[in-house]
């Protein structure tokens, strides 16, 4: 209800009826002995007891949710991990670490999954997944965040391209240009459209996409050109379908990071996959 604001709305999301809310609601209040929600304003807000109460309930659900996971984790196989990547980092910059960690710990199961941000976190949270590794991660106060790699950014067009016989662009020709982006919601998205906006360019988007593999297909096929990691096109560069081009302007870079739920209890072997990836924390993948 508080991040809805409105009693029916929060009823509908529920499975369940507004007037079952409202009593909810008002057997707390007078439980409480005070008002939690002030009912003349639209939307709804919390009175100044509201905010002490739904920060503590947070607070409590967040702690019943840590247990729950400790006490699952009691439960589980201790020579099994569970790792969840962003697609980009995942089927690229994530492999070498792979690598080493089965060759130190070959008897440990290892499960690499590929999934989105959101799904990510929640998972994160949940207790499906011990480690995860994100683009741009966000602040969350149940979650630790570790520098990972910077990835270099580079601007790619197919071999046919006007610009794909240039050594390097210069970030202001990309003003008009047709650009393959991705979606709005998608951090990388906010953090490219921040580098453009220091330089006051707008490219004509034409295309978004949700994930690093459909945007090269769409730019292998001459749809126009994109911004993206170096790390994600090597392959596509070995086998001629793409070009990449560094701004002469100067080095851009997606910063990565690993996230890991606060008081999270890793096996040995999760503890030395967490070392493993935090050793070069911060570097560029060039």
């Amino acid at each position: 209800m508080v991040s809805l604001r409105n009693l029916s709305r929060a009823a509908e999301k529920h499975g369940i009826s507004q007037s079952a809310v409202s009593q909810q609601l008002a057997q707390l209040e007078t439980l409480h002995k005070c008002q939690l929600v002030d009912r003349k304003k639209r939307p709804l807000e919390l009175t100044s007891a509201g905010e002490v109460f739904y920060a503590a309930a947070r607070d409590i659900l967040e702690r019943y949710d840590r247990l729950s996971s400790e006490i699952a984790g009691l439960t589980k196989p201790a020579n099994r991990i569970r790792l969840a990547a962003i697609f980009s980092v995942g089927m690229h910059t994530l492999q070498p670490y792979v690598k080493r960690f089965m060759s130190r710990y070959p008897t440990v199961h290892l499960r690499v999954e590929y999934s989105s941000v959101g799904q990510i976190y929640d998972r994160l949270l949940r207790g499906d997944v011990d480690i995860g590794v994100v683009a741009l991660a966000k602040k969350i106060r149940a979650i630790e965040v570790y520098p990972f790699e910077r990835e270099l950014l580079v601007l790619v067009c197919g071999p046919r391209h006007p610009l794909a016989g240039s050594g390097a662009v210069d970030i202001h020709q990309l003003q008009g240009i047709e650009f393959v982006a991705f979606e709005q919601g998608v951090p990388t998205r906010t953090w490219i459209d921040t580098i453009l906006g220091q330089y006051n360019v707008a490219p004509r988007i034409i295309l978004e996409f949700d994930n690093t593999e459909t945007i090269k297909r769409a730019v292998e096929i001459g749809s126009g050109v994109s911004i993206l990691p170096e790390s994600t096109v090597r392959a596509e560069l070995a086998n001629g379908t793409l070009r990449a081009l560094a701004f002469s302007n100067e080095r851009f870079y997606r910063p990565t990071h690993i996230i890991v739920r606060k008081n999270k209890t890793l096996s040995q072997a999760g503890r030395y996959l967490l070392e493993l990836l935090r050793k070069h924390e911060g570097e560029s993948t060039e």
